[in-house]
């Protein structure tokens, strides 16, 4: 039967992209037939193949040895703040060892210390290497063109506004429809340096978190471009189907190792800022308006809050990805938090869960519903820093905005799907 609702699912969500559309008629087959079978192919080749599952468990224990180096630098600058106490002598003693974990002192230091590795990484030629792969297997797959191919591999790694910076040369000569795509798959995806802060965050609530993450934002991809071109369909006359080389105008110039780790330390202390002082104003948000909400009266006394009404209105997405309906509020909530808020809250959210509240398979399929952009805070992230790198496209780019988190949602909702199909 959960199959069967995956199924339906993914039939519902391609459905609400065509009812949505600019141009409402049955998209080309060869559009479908393409984007969901990347994200089968991928999803398969993930959960199966036992090469690919040994090196994403490589990846997660790098992850470890990078949280454990994290450590030595957040013990060095705040003391046993920042440290596990079970390996940090604590001035008093510790009952609970998961209330030392303060947010601040040992989790949003990953941010920074990751966002270095990239910028070594990209120094070393590393990342660039790996998003030619994604960029030309997009290319060849969905026919999207070479600029916005790149943009699309580069969120895999970077934000929704550093992907589109890298192609900002093209930026005014996109279609509206390869803009939109550019945009829908900055909503879906999220990026490389906020992935280790999620994984961490899930540690033994799902096994592998980085790996289920990191596949995620890969097969939510090629959905964000379907969807993108079913809502906003493809005209002709596009003139950013030139030889690939935006990258070489506008990626990150290092000149040496320790130049790529000072930029990147720069780049990271911005970013860690950005996300506590969101994090402070969104939760601290959300607590006045269940403020204002418990001033209504609701029968048997039980105060309104704003992750029950989420859970109601999101409850019948979240069962067309397979989701039990017993456990729809419950994921609901969830998948309301990562709308309205941002997907940290909901990753934090999805981590405090009551033992029993979802299952196994339930809790797998919104980790991947959940690992996207697409909500109102980034909404204003990327029309500011679009509109900046294109200015004459202002208009247009928040035209399309509003579009925009809608086709990232339902990427996701369809990766959850696949996910609750294949595992």
């Amino acid at each position: 039967m959960l199959y069967l609702q995956a199924l339906l699912g993914l039939a519902a969500f391609i459905g609400i992209a065509v009812l949505c559309s600019e141009r409402r008629r049955l998209p080309r087959w060869q559009l479908l037939l393409a984007g969901l079978g990347l994200q089968f192919v991928f999803a398969f080749l993930v959960f199966n193949v036992g090469l690919i599952q040994q090196a994403l468990y490589g990846i997660n224990l790098a992850v470890n040895a990078v949280v454990s180096a994290t450590e030595a630098g957040t013990l060095f600058i705040f003391g046993y703040l920042g440290g596990d106490p079970a390996n940090v002598a604590y001035p008093f003693s510790v009952n609970d060892a998961g209330a030392t974990v303060i947010l601040a002192f040992r989790v949003l230091p990953l941010i920074l210390l990751f966002t270095v590795l990239s910028a070594i990484f990209w120094h070393l030629r590393v990342l660039p290497w790996v998003i030619h792969g994604f960029s030309l297997l997009l290319r060849r797959s969905l026919g999207v063109s070479g600029a916005v191919g790149f943009s699309a591999a580069a969120n895999l790694f970077v934000g929704m506004v550093e992907s589109p910076a890298l192609i900002r040369p093209y930026l005014r000569s996109l279609t509206r429809s390869e803009l939109f795509v550019v945009m829908t798959v900055g909503m879906s995806t999220i990026a490389g340096t906020v992935m280790v802060l999620y994984s961490v965050i899930l540690q033994g609530v799902i096994e592998n978190p980085l790996g289920h993450i990191l596949t995620a934002s890969v097969i939510s991809a090629p959905a964000a471009i379907m969807l993108a071109l079913i809502m906003v369909p493809a005209r002709e006359g596009s003139d950013s189907d030139e030889a690939l080389q935006a990258q070489e105008v506008m990626e990150p110039k290092y000149h040496n190792v320790m130049d790529a780790i000072a930029q990147g330390t720069g780049d990271g202390l911005k970013l860690t800022a950005n996300v506590a002082a969101m994090l402070l104003v969104l939760v601290a948000l959300v607590a006045l308006i269940n403020s204002a909400l418990s001033l209504v009266p609701v029968p048997g006394g039980e105060a309104l809050t704003l992750q029950q009404l989420f859970g109601y209105l999101f409850a019948p997405l979240v069962w067309f990805m397979g989701i039990p309906w017993g456990e729809t509020l419950t994921a609901g909530s969830l998948m309301g938090t990562k709308t309205a808020l941002n997907e940290l809250l909901a990753f934090l959210a999805l981590a405090e869960l009551p033992a029993g509240s979802l299952s196994e398979k339930s809790t797998l399929i919104m980790t991947y519903a959940l690992c996207g952009f697409a909500n109102f805070g980034s909404l204003g992230i990327m029309i500011a820093g679009l509109s900046g790198m294109c200015p004459e496209r202002g208009q247009e780019i928040v035209g399309l905005a509003p579009k925009s988190i809608l086709s990232g949602t339902l990427a996701t909702c369809m990766t959850g799907a696949v996910a609750g199909l294949l595992l």
